[in-house]
């Protein structure tokens, strides 16, 4: 019975932390995506006025330019190419979920923010609750991947190794596995998809489940490359599993 229902906990915590992100997702999009998309527009009334004025633009006007242009960049707006590609939010749901899971796994990269006052003041109060969830859910999911290591250690103490041997190779059997499944096969997958290199990968990988989250590397933000959709919701899922298992590590 206890058994069960510690199951049926950690079942209804997962489902309760996964809920919490889609609600999540779903009201930062729906505060943020109209005001990007005047802000979309207000680029590339910029850039067609600029075009149509440059030679005859003054060095105040251009130092003026400069600096809206500077600010458009720093809010996730990047007037290049033709009109279509201010159709692409960076507020969909996939781009809106990504940003829930660094909100609460306290990465942070920065490359995507709320800018209305109604997306930052829910952006405080999401991550003052989404926080501890996190917390609660990684040791939960944690605590599950350390009876897998029980089980193994019992395992191997029935086939007669002693105890010390078994947690030296319980633990680096668990770092190996991680290593190879959160670090090294994603970061080929970032190669092929982001065009990194395989060092960039590994950098990026690293640098995101350790949560330093510079946000020099961020995923899908290439406006260049075509993207699968969820993309980033499967590299959001990749991260709270990826820091499951540090946490694991940190138990071992």
């Amino acid at each position: 019975k206890a058994m069960c229902s510690g199951k049926l906990q950690t079942a209804l915590l997962v489902a309760g932390y996964f809920v919490y992100l889609l609600v999540g997702a779903a009201v930062f999009q729906a505060l943020e995506r109209t005001a990007e998309k005047q802000e979309k527009m207000a680029a590339a009334q910029m850039k067609e006025a600029f075009l149509q004025n440059f030679t005859q633009l003054t060095v105040p006007e251009m130092e003026q330019f400069m600096k809206n242009l500077i600010k458009a960049i720093q809010n996730g707006v990047y007037p290049v190419g033709n009109e279509s590609q201010f159709e692409e939010s960076n507020w969909d749901f996939s781009n809106s979920f990504f940003f829930a899971g660094t909100v609460v796994s306290t990465i942070g990269y920065g490359t995507l923010h709320p800018k209305t006052a109604g997306g930052q003041i829910f952006c405080v109060f999401f991550a003052l609750f989404g926080i501890p969830l996190n917390i609660v859910f990684l040791h939960h999911v944690g605590k599950m991947l350390s009876l897998l290591c029980k089980k193994l250690g019992k395992f191997l103490y029935e086939k007669g190794m002693r105890k010390k041997k078994i947690k030296f190779l319980t633990l680096l059997f668990f770092l190996a596995t991680g290593i190879l499944v959160f670090l090294c096969l994603p970061s080929v997958f970032f190669q092929i998809t982001e065009g990194w290199s395989y060092s960039e990968g590994i950098y990026f990988a690293f640098i995101t489940l350790s949560t330093i989250g510079f946000g020099d590397y961020v995923v899908g933000k290439q406006s260049d490359r075509k993207y699968f959709s969820y993309y980033r919701v499967l590299v959001a899922i990749w991260i709270l599993f990826g820091l499951a298992w540090i946490a694991l590590l940190f138990n071992l």
